[in-house]
């Protein structure tokens, strides 16, 4: 028994959890957090510093091990034999190894212009991974909207059903009692069955839709987890800004730091170089015997002339930085346009909402008198259901219309960036 009591005390938040209502800013949030390419963001920037890392190593000496032994068919031989010199001429098979070392000593600010484009690049890649995890708002819209749809229209079937049963109740005791036909209560039964399947269609696709939501957060969700309906009263004027500007604007930003780096490839480069080895001959090629020798200096390179490769590479950079400012002058355009149609369906949904609760109030009053003509046994019980079926059509729709708003309205706010 004190295990049982301790598994529930485990489990009690858990359990908590799994039956409050969630909103939609609530799997934003959870998005955002547990989509399989958040993970990226992290992967890159570990992928960035591994590559700075490296750049920066061009700062520290380069040291190689060098070994060869060759055998060649002619050697180096004075023209005349000179007498008593002692001078021979070097073996045709000759070995050295050496250890070389070279240490950069300027390179015109290459190394900082490397890594600089290299954390530009790393912005430009997490801000698209922004723009990916943005884009499955519209998605989790769709699907929070469908099961929130879903579970409104059940709390109307369950009301419908309620309906049903007490008037079954009534009609039930008038055909008891001789005053109603018994055709009537049966009527009603078959369109409590009926319903009965509506229902368990309702459930159906309310636990498919909530499946495709869960998927999006990588969470598995509760059967039994209420969506909280989000507040009508949106700001469709409130400014916001789409992440795809930012990625426009970091992707211009890296085609320019990346003509600095094409820049700094024109300035000389100064290295220091040192190499000791051992050898046969070694550096004194008239003494043909192993020796040990070394050498230091300092080295410039410069290539004085790349004939306008570079003036062509940045101009290539120009161009792509026009590219990209008509990418990004389309996207504001066709993002203007569907933001219009997005303001355009909230005001014709806004127009709908208000003529539904006129339809409603005017069908509940229908209702009502026939509801008590039933029960009296003065109108048959298929006309009754018709009436019923006509009030829980508007009021399906006015539920409907309503979670088509707030879609639009959640849609709307996506598009313009809040």
């Amino acid at each position: 028994m004190k295990n049982v009591l301790s598994l529930l005390i485990f489990f009690a938040p858990l359990i908590a959890f799994s039956q409050e209502e969630m909103t939609l800013a609530d799997f934003y949030d959870l998005a955002e957090e547990n989509y399989p390419l958040s993970q990226q963001t992290e992967l890159l920037e570990e992928k960035s510093n591994i590559e700075i890392g490296n750049i920066n190593k061009a700062k520290l000496p380069k040291i190689d091990l060098n070994a060869q032994a060759t055998y060649q068919s002619e050697v180096i031989r004075f023209p005349l034999d000179l007498p008593n010199t002692g001078v021979e001429p070097p073996n045709k098979d000759q070995y050295r190894a050496t250890l070389d070392v070279n240490q950069l000593i300027y390179q015109g600010g290459r190394i900082a212009a490397s890594t600089k484009l290299k954390e530009a690049e790393l912005q430009t890649q997490q801000q698209q991974v922004n723009v990916d995890l943005y884009a499955l708002r519209l998605k989790i819209n769709q699907h929070f909207f469908s099961v929130l749809l879903y579970q409104e229209q059940k709390k109307l079937q369950d009301s419908k059903m309620e309906e049903l049963e007490v008037n079954l109740k009534e009609v039930t005791t008038g055909v008891k009692y001789g005053a109603i036909l018994p055709s009537a209560a049966q009527t009603l039964q078959a369109e409590i069955l009926k319903l009965e399947q509506q229902l368990s269609e309702t459930n159906h696709n309310r636990k498919k839709a909530l499946e495709s939501l869960g998927a999006l957060i990588a969470q598995k969700l509760d059967p039994d987890i209420q969506l909280a309906q989000p507040p009508v009263d949106i700001l469709l004027e409130q400014n916001g800004e789409r992440p795809e500007i930012a990625l426009f604007d970091l992707q211009e930003e890296q085609l320019e730091t990346s003509k600095d780096v094409l820049s700094k490839n024109l300035y000389p480069r100064i290295s220091g170089f040192g190499q000791a080895g051992y050898g046969n001959p070694g550096l004194n090629m008239l003494d043909n015997s192993f020796q040990d020798f070394y050498m230091v200096g300092i080295k410039l390179s410069w290539n004085i002339f790349d004939w306008g490769k570079t003036k062509q590479e940045k101009k290539k950079v120009e161009v792509s930085k026009q590219i990209i400012a008509t990418e990004k002058e389309t996207f504001e355009l066709n993002n203007n346009i569907r933001r219009k149609e997005a303001q355009s369906d909230i005001e014709k949904l806004e127009e709908l909402l208000e003529k539904d609760e006129g339809i409603i109030d005017l069908r509940e009053q229908v209702l009502q008198s026939a509801t008590s003509q039933l029960q009296n046994g003065t109108i048959r019980s298929s006309e009754y259901i018709t009436e019923l079926n006509n009030l829980y059509e508007a009021k399906v729709n006015r539920e409907l219309h309503q979670t088509q708003l707030n879609l639009a309205k959640a849609n709307y706010n996506v598009i313009k960036g809040q």
